[in-house]
């Protein structure tokens, strides 16, 4: 049975909103977008690109896939990421896309969003989930979720979307990796030590 492991740069204060740049996500007034690349350094870089060796496939909620396909297959074949990211087997659950996906390699989730998950987490291939924080609270709350990776950035903004919201499900969670890169990010992995309740 695969693991799923979920990959999120947070600020200290848990907002995930577009930490990629500005016009990513721009949803309820956000203006802090691309928060997170100043940050970024050799130990990350070296981090992520372990990351990928390991292979499995990627999923993806809607909003984070269609940012992800209309970014990756732009970039040059030099790139190591773009060159992973293209390459990956990626599945997407969305109610409102429809096959064929623009994205090569990408397949979209049939029925029930976690039922089609947790058939995927039957295969040997781990699923690495990047961004789409809605899709990792409905993760959360089926139990599909296996290891959380969060990258904290030393920054708050007082105000954005952020992975675990007031009201959303809650997770006992065991600290099982820490990194430290140069910029003051700390890599932290968890893995839950019980079912989530709530």
């Amino acid at each position: 049975m695969s693991r799923l492991v979920v990959n999120e740069n947070l600020t200290l204060d848990g907002v995930m909103q577009s930490p990629a740049g500005p016009d990513e996500d721009r949803r309820d007034g956000f203006d802090h977008g691309g928060w997170a690349p100043p940050y970024f350094d050799q130990v990350m870089g070296d981090w992520a690109a372990e990351g990928m060796a390991r292979g499995g496939a990627l999923l993806f909620g809607r909003r984070t896939f269609e940012q992800f396909a209309s970014f990756w297959p732009t970039q040059p074949d030099d790139n190591p990421f773009a060159a992973v990211l293209n390459n990956r087997q990626k599945y997407v659950a969305s109610t409102t896309l429809e096959e064929p996906l623009s994205w090569n390699n990408s397949t979209l989730l049939q029925g029930d969003a976690m039922e089609a998950v947790a058939r995927l987490k039957e295969q040997p291939d781990d699923l690495g989930v990047l961004g789409s924080g809605e899709l990792v609270r409905s993760l959360m709350r089926a139990n599909l979720v296996d290891e959380y990776v969060l990258l904290i950035h030393p920054l708050v903004l007082g105000s954005g979307r952020r992975l675990f919201p007031d009201g959303g499900p809650s997770a006992a969670l065991r600290l099982v990796d820490t990194k430290t890169t140069t910029t003051g990010v700390v890599i932290a992995t968890y893995r839950p030590v019980e079912p989530p309740t709530g």
